[in-house]
């Protein structure tokens, strides 16, 4: 059962879930109108998969939903004194600036790329000050889940700590951005993801109602914008949608209790995605960042699945990785992410054998003729080739 403090956030986060769906479902057209008219489309080329011109710059919309709502809900809990969350001082001010100004700085940095295609090392520097910053203003890794301990934790040193916070928030936001293939499949990932680590920010002892309404407001923002973004999408999230979504995935894990291990296990698919992309990469001697259709998106197409049903399977596969988050113990979850390691890594072997194949692409692109984004165009292209497209839109 639910403790009292989360029974009493709970209507307050529903509310900001459907609030936040529905500023972003109205704000998503709006924002697609003026993407089109600023020229920040996806046309359709040889390398894409979408036959149409499409907008870029949904992660727009779905900032305005979270922070808008977040900053709402703020706002009556503690200005008004509703009340209904009466334990905000588990996430400080500051953490809370860094999570919303850092999204909005976030989806600054992504829309330079959607509109003036910037090289991907510049978008990599922007994700490392982006990382920085939350760094400074005290988001920071101080324990994991560690399977040999009595009570299933391990403290990280001050140091260690910073420098893991930093590359879990650049390795999330690339991950997120190996995986944004497919129309709707990245968003409703990060849905998933966003709605599980508030669920157990609400079940977790202590409590954590506050953490709890962040991530719900991000998952209704996210439900609102996949309205226009599954498949048939009208406009995709693009580079501003990744580096919103896979930071505010980052520092929501961090801040709550669900933590590193128990977001690395919600977002196995994307984690294990590009795990494995670098293995197969560097083994065959190329490039881990070298362009190419192994994605298991890619397998998965490649074995005749439709567009909608492989987005659906991936999305059954999340959900099922989600329930294993929400019912296993701190050193379980630990266990069954490294069992996901495996399964994934034979799972992704046996589709090729199957037929999948390893859909590498030998055509040789130009690092420096391109900028934007990985499989759509939507986030930075695999660090080192600028708009190296694997599957095109």
């Amino acid at each position: 059962m639910l403790e009292a403090a989360a029974t009493r956030a709970l209507p307050a986060i529903v509310l900001g879930f459907f609030l936040a769906a529905a500023i972003t479902l109205a704000a998503t057209p709006i924002v697609r109108r003026y993407a089109i008219r600023f020229g920040m489309v996806d046309r359709p080329e040889a390398r894409r998969v979408n036959e149409r011109t499409i907008a870029r710059g949904g992660g727009v919309a779905i900032l305005l939903g979270f922070v808008i709502v977040a900053a709402a809900l703020i706002f009556a809990n503690s200005i008004l004194g509703l009340h209904f969350v009466d334990r905000p001082q588990i996430v400080k001010r500051p953490q809370i600036l860094a999570l919303l100004g850092g999204a909005i700085v976030a989806v600054g940095i992504g829309l330079l790329d959607d509109w003036l295609q910037l090289r991907a090392r510049w978008q990599f520097i922007g994700q490392f000050l982006l990382a920085g910053g939350a760094v400074v203003l005290g988001v920071a890794v101080t324990t994991v889940n560690d399977p040999l301990t009595a009570d299933g934790t391990l403290a990280v040193p001050g140091i260690i700590g910073l420098v893991a916070t930093v590359l879990w928030i650049v390795g999330m936001i690339n991950s997120v951005n190996f995986i944004d293939g497919l129309d709707g499949l990245s968003s409703g990932i990060a849905m998933i993801a966003a709605l599980t680590l508030g669920a157990i920010s609400l079940t977790a002892d202590p409590v954590e109602p506050y953490v709890a309404m962040f991530c719900f407001a991000l998952a209704g923002a996210l439900f609102g914008f996949l309205r226009w973004n599954f498949h048939p999408a009208s406009i995709f999230a693009g580079t501003s949608g990744i580096m919103l979504v896979g930071y505010s995935l980052a520092v929501l894990s961090i801040l709550g209790a669900a933590k590193v291990a128990v977001a690395a296990l919600v977002l196995g698919v994307p984690i294990m995605d590009t795990f494995w992309i670098i293995v197969r990469r560097t083994a065959s001697g190329r490039s881990p960042f070298a362009p190419d259709r192994g994605h298991i998106h890619h397998r998965l197409l490649d074995m005749g699945l439709s567009h909608r049903n492989t987005v659906l399977v991936i999305y059954g596969v999340c959900i099922v990785l989600a329930g294993l988050s929400l019912t296993l113990s701190g050193r379980g979850q630990i266990y069954a992410f490294l069992g996901l390691v495996v399964i994934f890594g034979l799972a992704l072997f046996l589709i090729e054998r199957l037929g999948g194949g390893p859909g590498a692409v030998e055509e040789s692109l130009d690092a420096s003729s391109y900028a934007g984004g990985d499989d759509n165009g939507d986030a930075p292209a695999d660090l080192t080739a600028p708009a190296a497209v694997e599957e095109p839109r």
